[in-house]
């Protein structure tokens, strides 16, 4: 096969027009700016929403292909929505560092751990999800999921505060509603059952009550699976069905320990 063939080859199963790199760089670009925007004290706020502005307006055209989306329209509202984000984040941050040991200020909590930066882009790209915005909410999210391993679909609901220590390999779907004061620990995953497309826009991920505290690697799938205020889920724990207010999960493997050093 000679080069012309190839080439031509490519070009024949090339065949989304749609699909630009572009956009999940100008998005990775994006999400920075707005982070460092909402929080770096030396990113001046006025000048930066307007370059924000601009750069959205771009992404915008890119990913609005589909006739009639009036996607750049939503930037004033979706700016009216910052500063409530941000109170939230900050809520966010001081339930951290006030509950963590480790956490020595809560500007260290902002600048190294992993879980508040996952929770923040999450909450950010919650609000352009909810505006039906294509593709961004989720590549926003994906920023995250790939510098810290936390993987939080942009549709969850999730309440204020909200703690993830530790954060890697925490997994949260789509459909999953977290309430307000809950802290999870990393390997935590809240999914479906199982996956099938007829399954789109229906709830299939957990509901998280308040005040719920969930342990390392455990697994908590289906959307009609209540975890109920107050309890607490050890970890390991893999759970299919609701349990009420006030309760004590646990997962107790059975561990040996047997001596191996040889008498002398």
């Amino acid at each position: 096969m000679n080069l012309e063939t190839v080439i031509k080859e490519i070009k024949n199963h090339k065949k989304l027009p749609n699909l630009k790199f572009e956009i999940k760089e100008k998005t990775e670009a994006f999400t920075k700016h707005l982070f460092y925007t909402l929080f770096d004290e030396d990113t001046e706020v006025e000048t930066n929403l307007k370059a924000l502005e601009e750069e959205f307006e771009a992404l915008a055209d890119l990913v609005c292909w589909k006739p009639n989306t009036p996607c750049r329209n939503i930037w004033k509202e979706y700016i009216e929505k910052l500063p409530e984000i941000l109170q939230k984040l900050n809520a966010d941050a001081r339930a951290i560092a006030e509950n963590d040991p480790a956490a020595n200020s809560v500007e260290e909590v902002c600048l190294s751990y992993p879980g508040f930066f996952a929770i923040a882009i999450y909450r950010l790209s919650h609000e352009f999800y909810k505006f039906g915005l294509p593709l961004v909410p989720r590549l926003m999210t994906e920023c995250a999921h790939n510098l810290t391993g936390t993987d939080i679909n942009p549709g969850a609901k999730i309440g204020v505060p909200f703690f993830i220590d530790h954060a890697t390999g925490v997994v949260i779907g789509e459909t999953a509603v977290i309430k307000d004061n809950v802290k999870v620990y990393q390997g935590v995953t809240l999914g479906a059952l199982y996956v099938d497309r007829n399954l789109r826009k229906v709830k299939r991920h957990p509901t998280i009550e308040d005040n719920v505290t969930i342990y390392a690697n455990a697994t908590i799938l289906g959307g009609d699976t209540v975890v109920g205020a107050n309890s607490v889920i050890g970890g390991n724990v893999w759970l299919t069905k609701s349990v009420p207010a006030n309760s004590m999960v646990s997962h107790t493997p059975q561990i040996n320990i047997k001596n191996t050093a040889q008498n002398e």
